[in-house]
């Protein structure tokens, strides 16, 4: 059985969306994005499939159209993209997988978005004793390959506590820890998109199984769950 695809019909529905961002248009057109939403949800439950084969995915979310503007500069009511994020089941999986559909922007991500208080100084403590673990996963040419460099948020200078002239500081300062990987329209439209997605994402599951132990463990490496 053939998996659901992303259409040209999809994504030209974006651009005019954009070219067209108000309420009127949208309103008369609102049978033709509830078809591509369909669409792209049984897509994005196709992925959720294959990532359940080597993963537990406890949902899979697509994101509204709608814009939230009550405190956005940009004030126009509508999205000019389609998302999606898949959540990772139970206390001891941690991470997250997200896919952002937009003509000529679409990516892929994966990481940690805004871990909490609790863990981002879990992780920067283990990161302070030793962050040789970490290092040797995201600079192995297979994973950098795929995700390429780590990205992120992160503070200026040291958080309070460590020190500013220790040697992982570069890691340390972070305050996100995520991977993006840009697409091509070429790649969306490709037949085997949610097979590239998968594969994509399993190769993320080093830095995953390395950070769930992190976060579900002490110092000394004694289970909290």
């Amino acid at each position: 059985m053939l998996d659901p695809i992303i259409t040209k019909g999809t994504l030209n529905f974006l651009i005019q969306l954009k070219k067209n961002d108000n309420r009127e248009w949208f309103t008369e057109n609102k049978p033709e994005f509830k078809t591509h939403e369909q669409s792209v949800k049984a897509f994005f439950e196709a992925v959720a499939g294959k990532l359940g084969a080597h993963d537990e995915i406890e949902k899979t979310k697509m994101f509204r159209i709608y814009r939230d503007v009550r405190f956005s500069k940009d004030k126009t009511p509508y999205k000019a993209h389609l998302a999606g994020s898949f959540s990772r089941a139970g206390a001891q999986r941690r991470g997250g997988y997200y896919l952002h559909i937009k003509p000529g922007d679409s990516f892929l991500a994966t990481g940690f978005w805004n871990p909490n208080k609790h863990d981002l100084l879990r992780i920067r403590k283990e990161l302070e004793q030793d962050a040789s673990e970490m290092r040797e996963i995201i600079s192995k040419s297979s994973f950098k390959k795929v995700w390429g460099e780590l990205q992120g948020d992160e503070l200026k200078t040291a958080p309070k506590g460590f020190d500013k002239e220790h040697k992982d500081i570069d890691l340390i300062k972070k305050k996100q820890f995520i991977f993006t990987r840009k697409l091509l329209d070429k790649e969306v439209l490709s037949p085997n998109f949610a097979e590239e997605v998968d594969k994509a994402y399993s190769a993320i599951r080093p830095f995953f199984d390395y950070m769930s132990d992190v976060l579900t463990t002490n110092l000394n490496g004694e289970s909290l769950l």
